[in-house]
């Protein structure tokens, strides 16, 4: 008999679970612990924050679902992860022992990195539907007096994607309630270029995305490097190539939404062999901790080393097809491990985007993620925007049912013939 837990119950969490319970045996238990009771869908957020979506239409019980899977489900969240232990210190005092463990926290928000930055500040969010709800509120209440928006993500970020959804998603909403002439936009990123992504860009995601922000009068600054935000104006430092100060920008603003940079959550940030400085989870190519070996990791919490240098820090996203990727290998090698074999799937690290602009959109496939690549390509059109649509409800559909088919793999590789979530070598 094995305890089994997953750490986290946002995207890579959740399908974690639903993942391994064809791996494991009768007698072999499985638990998950998250924050809450409830699981959000968060690619839906920019839709949140802008009216499209109400919060019930993201939201699922998982309390409900976990527990028909027969799941043990700790909706108070963990204090502590003890490595050394096995066991995990959950906020209410418990504690949760283990056998082997996936950890997928997903990422702690830096917003206290920067002055004035987040919904405790004077910038908003949409990583969350809290703040996504209030981004919709404080929205709202910019319509009926618009002014500057400033849009973009701040020096460290790795999702760089949600960002110029919503600054393109904004525009579309601006243009339906005949208020965009009033309201001048800026993207401000950390990227050195737009369409780079944390990726050094896929295909031709450069000039598409550039073109996208030129046809909709938003401007930009790339590597930029926000000092701080404040009430109505946000202060932005200009870096050159070589790594000195160009130029210092204070740009006003009446709405401001900018991604933070992430970092492992409390729960296991500073844990030697663990994690890296910044708290992400150190994983070998089979997605297992070395120095803790019955510990696994996916998704966001997952520490990747950047695509190169550049005059200001970007990280690496993991999008949905990724994390998948990283679910379907993980359970498959602690199946291994439960039936005394040697784990041996690898997942692709493969990356697949649909990034809705709200009337269009762009997608783009790098296989793998980091280049040189085998696939490099991307393209826009209006059908991105209605393929999104269709998956939230696939997605949430799946979500619900608590079923553990690959989403991706079924609803994406299919269609665009790239490789299988996993291999063994």
């Amino acid at each position: 008999m094995a305890d089994i837990v997953v750490l986290g119950a946002g995207l890579g969490g959740t399908i974690m679970a639903y993942e391994l319970l064809p791996m494991i045996g009768p007698s072999d238990r499985l638990a998950v612990i998250g924050q809450d009771p409830k699981y959000h869908f968060v690619p839906s957020n920019p839709w949140v924050a802008v009216g499209w979506r109400d919060r019930e239409e993201i939201e699922i019980d998982l309390k409900d679902v976990m527990a028909r899977k027969r799941i043990a489900y700790h909706a108070q969240g963990a204090k502590r992860v003890h490595p050394a232990e096995n066991r995990i210190e959950l906020n209410d005092g418990s504690n949760v022992s283990y056998d082997y463990l996936v950890i997928a926290t997903g990422p702690e928000l830096a917003f206290d990195e920067i002055e004035g930055l987040g919904p405790l500040g004077f910038t908003h969010s949409i990583c969350h539907v809290d703040h996504a709800e209030k981004a919709n509120a404080a929205f709202e209440a910019f319509a009926k007096n618009p002014g500057p928006i400033v849009v973009g993500a701040v020096q460290g970020a790795s999702c760089f994607g949600p960002a110029y959804e919503f600054a393109l998603i904004l525009d579309t909403e601006l243009r339906k309630r005949r208020i965009r002439d009033k309201v001048p936009m800026t993207f401000v990123t950390s990227e050195p270029y737009i369409g780079h992504l944390g990726l050094d860009g896929v295909g031709d995601t450069k000039s598409l995305l550039e073109s996208e922000l030129r046809n909709r009068h938003i401007k930009w600054i790339t590597s930029a490097r926000v000092q701080k935000a404040e009430a109505g104006k946000m202060t932005v430092e200009e870096i050159g190539d070589d790594g000195n100060l160009r130029k210092t920008t204070e740009l006003p603003f009446s709405f401001s939404m900018m991604l933070p940079a992430f970092r492992g959550v409390a729960a296991v940030r500073g844990i030697e062999g663990l994690t890296n400085p910044r708290g992400f989870i150190v994983v070998d190519k089979h997605q297992r901790n070395p120095a803790f070996p019955n510990i696994f990791a996916v998704g966001v919490c997952v520490a990747i080393a950047p695509v190169g240098p550049t005059p200001v820090p970007v990280g690496v996203p993991k999008t949905g097809f990724m994390i998948e990727s990283m679910v379907t290998a993980t359970a498959q090698n602690i199946g291994a491990l439960l039936n005394g074999a040697t784990p041996s799937a690898q997942a692709s690290w493969n990356a697949v985007c649909l990034a809705d602009f709200g009337d269009g959109g762009v997608a783009f496939v790098a296989e793998p993620q980091i280049p040189p690549r085998n696939v490099n390509w991307s393209v826009k059109g209006k059908w991105v925007h209605y393929a999104k649509i269709a998956f939230e409800k696939y997605f949430m559909h799946k979500i619900r049912r608590g079923e553990s088919e690959p989403f991706y793999e079924r609803w994406v590789m299919e269609s665009l013939g790239i490789r299988r979530l996993t291999s063994s070598r």
